[in-house]
């Protein structure tokens, strides 16, 4: 649990229709597998105990009482496992039998928590069987069945020809573990947050999920971080689809994590046919899902941490206690430990993996990028545009931008006055490339070399030209800035700053000189994200002249070439200096987003880059 992590598992035996103890041996099974993984919450089906397919054998004593017994079974395996475990069951009180979830940890039963909402409808007809939760009047009930309550007692005899319950009853006996019957029966909300601050978990039941006001809402508006659902959702052309985005959108609705854990196999299929489609949710991220038609385990990790730092960072989610409403049950027997990371993070969190999305994400930036300028245009009413041109990545695609602009105010590009301003640093690499740049897309090239003024303000300062400090180096980079900003006077434009986001948050940029612009089109952009834009404009530009300049930019290491090249090759790389940008922009990604701590941080990077850098070359430059 450091860190804020838990580990959380959905899981589907398979069962048999009816047969309560051969289902909570499968269930005691999994709940093994489970418990070795390190899972903290395992949530099983709905109606696992007797299976959801069960008809009117739900209105018979010998299954309702059976499926009692074989929770018990469950409740006294569970002695001595510091887990909290999700158990689907029909459960009678008062005359009425509900379709509950029983909340069991450590030998104990703490809660029973009925489903709200029963579907009649379709091939639905819980109705016929259930009563909803609403019949409790909104009120969470304490029942202790391990006193005078012997409704649930079975007496000894013999059960052959009976229905299946009880042909396990006696081998089950054989436990003398002293489990607890004393438990609420209702709503509730399992306080957890001994074991991570702020887990608190909601449970719901199938159906209460597709409602318009699903009682997950009332959860997490009560303060609850995770929701889990039991359910049994059958399988029909494209539903999987369909449910997948409900518990996605519900959970970044909710700022909530949901596990969602669903009949399969083992159902009967005399209508209607079961998949076991387990989906865990995060935030509006589905971080783990079992495929369908396959029985099994999944298992997530889920952040209840940055849960918790959304929550604080939208003032719009105001949690309202209600305790009128639900019963706060706390758990705390659990011990806290380490849990051992599953979970994937990406390497390049700003970048996505998946082709046709980076595509349709690096369209999307460059439409934010060139209307923002656009409008930023339009209201001055500003024709022209002063940006420098070094032949690098950033000022390539500020330039882009830029001419993108112009073309959406169907404005002359001869008014982007694209400058390259040559000094001691230059290579002819990236000076051809930079013309060649400004020259393929129309616009004004202007080069202004900068040798001699540099040289004579080192003369006035008394800046030996022979010593490459940082005074050497800023004097470029300020007279840069001042020759943008007059020529920007003299031909009533803006400067375009061309420095990206990882630059900034680095600080690696000159006080006055191109830390300085009128409008910074790059200064949202992480470095990573810059060259799968420049990437995406080479693959969709028309021309080959420009797609050709375009990929020699890519090829080009980044450097700001201010120290003299070497046998006229650039001799100056920044990421020899301030490290590796794919390893800054990880760091940038979850500590901007999601607050993570350095220590947080240093633990999942150590998971992305397992097979790129080594521990001591990640803490250095996380440090840095």
């Amino acid at each position: 649990m450091k860190h804020g992590f838990i580990k959380v598992a959905a899981a589907t035996p398979k069962i048999k229709v009816a047969d309560p103890f051969y289902n909570a041996d499968r269930v005691i099974e999994q709940m093994d597998l489970a418990y070795k993984k390190g899972a903290k919450l395992v949530v099983f089906p709905e109606l696992v105990l007797t299976g959801y397919t069960c008809n009117d054998l739900f209105l018979q004593d010998e299954l309702i009482e059976g499926a009692f017994e074989a929770l018990k079974k469950i409740i006294r395996h569970s002695c001595d496992m510091e887990c909290v475990f999700f158990i689907g069951l029909p459960f009678e009180y008062d005359g009425k039998l509900y379709n509950c979830a029983a909340v069991v940890d450590n030998g104990e039963l703490v809660a029973m928590v009925p489903k709200t909402y029963m579907p009649n409808y379709g091939e639905f007809y819980e109705e016929r069987f259930f009563a909803s939760a609403n019949a409790l009047n909104g009120q969470t009930i304490y029942i202790d069945l391990d006193e005078d309550d012997d409704s649930y007692e079975v007496e000894d005899e013999e059960y052959s020809g009976k229905i299946y319950p009880f042909k396990n009853k006696e081998e089950d006996e054989d436990s003398d573990s002293e489990i607890c019957l004393s438990f609420e029966f209702g709503k509730v909300i399992l306080d957890m947050s001994s074991l991570i601050k702020g887990l608190k978990v909601g449970v719901e039941l199938c159906e209460d999920l597709w409602v318009p006001n699903p009682p997950s809402t009332e959860y997490a508006m009560n303060g609850a971080t995770l929701i889990v659902n039991l359910s049994a959702s059958n399988e029909t052309v494209g539903k999987g689809s369909y449910r997948r985005e409900l518990v996605q959108s519900t959970s970044g609705r909710l700022v909530a994590g949901y596990i969602y854990a669903s009949a399969g196999d083992g159902e009967s299929t005399q209508d209607i046919v079961f998949g076991g489609h387990n989906i865990i949710a995060e935030n509006g991220s589905v971080i783990a899902e079992q495929k369908l038609f396959e029985n099994g385990i999944t298992y997530a990790d889920i952040d209840i941490q940055k849960i918790c730092h959304e929550r604080r960072r939208m003032n719009t989610f105001n949690v309202s206690h209600k305790e009128d409403e639900f019963e706060i049950v706390e758990i705390s027997d659990i011990d806290r430990c380490d849990t051992s990371l599953g979970r994937y993070f990406a390497s390049k969190p700003f970048v996505p993996s998946d082709m046709a999305e980076r595509s349709r994400r690096c369209e999307e930036i460059f439409a934010i990028q060139y209307l923002g300028l656009k409008k930023r245009l339009e209201h001055t009413n500003c024709k022209t545009a002063v940006i420098g041109v070094s032949g690098g990545l950033d000022s390539t695609l500020a330039l882009i931008v830029t001419a993108r602009a112009f073309d959406s105010l169907s404005l002359d590009k001869k008014g982007i006055l694209a400058v390259t301003m040559p000094c001691f640093g230059t290579t002819d690499r990236t000076y051809n490339n930079a013309c060649r740049l400004a020259e393929t897309l129309g616009c004004t090239l202007m080069e202004i070399n900068i040798k001699e003024a540099v040289n004579i303000h080192f003369r006035d300062i008394g800046q030996d030209d022979s010593v490459h400090d940082v005074t050497y180096e800023n004097c470029q980079a300020r007279e840069r800035t001042q020759i943008l900003m007059d020529l920007a006077n003299k031909h009533n434009g803006m400067v375009i700053g061309t420095g990206d986001m990882s630059e900034l948050a680095l600080g690696w940029a000159t006080y006055n000189g191109d830390h300085m612009s009128m409008y910074g089109v790059n200064v949202g952009v992480p470095k990573t994200l810059v060259r799968h834009l420049v990437s995406y404009y080479a693959d969709i530009c028309n021309g080959k002249e420009l797609e050709s300049v375009l990929r020699d930019v890519l090829d080009t290491p980044v450097s700001p070439e201010l120290i003299p090249p070497v046998d006229g090759k650039i001799s100056q790389k920044t990421e020899d200096i301030v490290g590796p940008y794919e390893l800054h922009d990880f760091f940038l990604y979850y500590m901007l987003r999601y607050g993570f701590r350095p220590e947080k941080i240093y633990r999942i990077a150590k998971l992305s880059f397992r097979d790129e850098y080594d521990n001591e070359t990640i803490l250095k430059w996380l440090k840095i």
